[in-house]
């Protein structure tokens, strides 16, 4: 916080009070002061005495109290004078001071101001006007991470991600929830950065299953910001790559919007049109008829591009036995999965039936 709103506070204040009033910082320095010539001296020990005596203390005369802003107490109010009356004026200045002190930090805090970013809780007009007064670099390209933890952790995540991720001038962790936390991080310029952030997925995801035994967190990841108000689209692009991972990608680990494929598009889909899908393509509950090894089979039929014979060998079966079964598929479904057009047909369709029986959230 700037010392001269404090000196401007402090000097409106003397008259009333009528003693000598004003602060020191961390390190003992009078930052501020009714009586000018008092700023930059030293009052060594004052914190020591106060963290013993506890609210109140008393050194050479003047009484002190620190700072209440509802976090870390880092500065000091003094007042001239040992007496009740001095207690009192230290107690009604340091609940002022504070106040205007909290409501400064929320306005001109970096953390905050990005929060509000990715929560469109700022107009797109005031987000560069706001990001040059804080000295925001507006060429650095960021990426969005959403990390969403299990409802029951032994541990803070905030602290954990803050421990993890240190450097308060380039990298941020906001709280959107008690369980969501959003890694806002600075990328190198000169780097593939969208390889760069699901490095740092996996990374983040090893260190929290191995180091703090997480279970079931996920990542979601957004295209690359480049400036400040792209921030709000990642974080929701981050979002959405949640919850399609969610439906389509449930063993990831993490994954990227860029990488979403046909599950974004099928997402952005009203359910009552791919209902209309699956009754257009397949016969009456064609689809449903098929057991789990059948669809074991034509997953891993898609996974070797059509190959049948490179899929009978991955799953140990015969040649025949695997045409016997894509055979039986036709037969249901009228669809013959070593065309490709077929193929994509019904992969779609085991696709769109995930999503119906899933109906994800959106944002």
């Amino acid at each position: 916080m700037s010392n001269r709103l404090f000196q401007s506070v402090i000097h409106q204040m003397k008259d009333a009070v009528g003693r000598v009033i004003g602060l020191i910082d961390e390190n003992g320095l009078v930052i501020a002061c009714s009586e000018l010539q008092k700023i930059g001296e030293m009052r060594q020990g004052v914190r020591e005495v106060l963290s013993f005596s506890g609210e109140v203390a008393v050194v050479d005369g003047y009484t002190y109290r620190y700072v209440t802003s509802g976090v870390k107490n880092d500065n000091i109010i003094f007042v001239e004078g040992t007496d009740k009356s001095a207690e009192k004026f230290a107690a009604l200045l340091a609940i002022s001071l504070g106040s205007i002190k909290k409501l400064y930090d929320e306005k001109y805090d970096k953390a905050s101001f990005i929060k509000n970013i990715l929560l469109d809780n700022i107009l797109p007009s005031d987000i560069f006007i706001k990001g040059k007064e804080l000295r925001f670099n507006s060429d650095v390209r960021r990426a969005v991470l959403v990390i969403k933890f299990p409802e029951r952790t032994d541990f803070s995540p905030y602290e954990v991600l803050q421990s993890m991720f240190p450097d308060r001038a380039k990298d941020y962790i906001i709280s959107v929830s008690e369980h969501d936390m959003v890694l806002v991080k600075e990328m190198s310029q000169d780097s593939d950065m969208m390889k760069e952030a699901e490095s740092i997925a996996a990374s983040l995801y090893e260190t929290l299953t191995t180091e703090f035994f997480v279970k079931r967190v996920s990542i979601g990841i957004g295209s690359i910001a480049t400036s400040l108000k792209d921030l709000s689209r990642a974080y929701k692009e981050a979002r959405i790559a949640l919850e399609v991972g969610k439906v389509f990608d449930t063993e990831k680990t993490y994954i990227s919007y860029d990488n979403l494929g046909i599950g974004r598009l099928i997402y952005q889909l009203p359910t009552s049109l791919c209902e209309i899908f699956l009754e257009e393509v397949f016969k009456k509950e064609s689809l449903s008829t098929l057991d789990h090894e059948t669809l074991g089979t034509v997953q891993s039929f898609f996974e070797n591009n059509l190959n049948v014979s490179e899929t009978s060998r991955k799953l140990f079966v015969h040649r025949n036995t695997l045409v016997y079964r894509l055979e039986k598929i036709r037969k249901l479904t009228g669809l013959d999965l070593r065309q490709f057009d077929d193929a994509v047909t019904f992969k779609v369709a085991l696709m769109v039936k995930k999503y119906l029986v899933s109906k994800p959230t959106k944002f």
